[in-house]
């Protein structure tokens, strides 16, 4: 998370540093994915989700609940493959860096 902070402050991007680490986090696990040789059966469903939460960050500020959502359906489809443990958390990560859950409104 500081590293993102202080990566904005060196090159002097305006881009909020939680979504500069949600890109970069949907960027690893995408190339993650897609080199990854197994097939199963929700990968469509991963690759989707992963699109869509590329292009939420790109459009600046993404809504916290569709990218919690995009988050279940990611983790539910790709849960079980280990190999993509570490990516799939970066991208957890990355969405909590836009605030935990509400109190009543989960």
């Amino acid at each position: 998370m500081l590293r993102s902070v202080e990566q904005r402050l060196v090159t002097g991007s305006d881009e909020d540093p939680r979504v500069t680490e949600l890109r970069t986090a949907v960027s690893r696990l995408r190339r993650e994915l897609a080199a990854h040789p197994a097939e199963f059966p929700d990968r469509g469903i991963a690759e989707d989700e992963l699109a869509a939460l590329d292009a939420m960050a790109s459009g600046g500020a993404p809504e916290v609940p569709r990218l919690r959502r995009s988050l279940l359906l990611i983790a539910g489809a790709i849960g079980s493959v280990s190999a993509l443990a570490a990516g799939l958390a970066q991208v957890r990560g990355a969405v909590e860096l836009f605030g935990g859950p509400q109190p009543g409104r989960d």
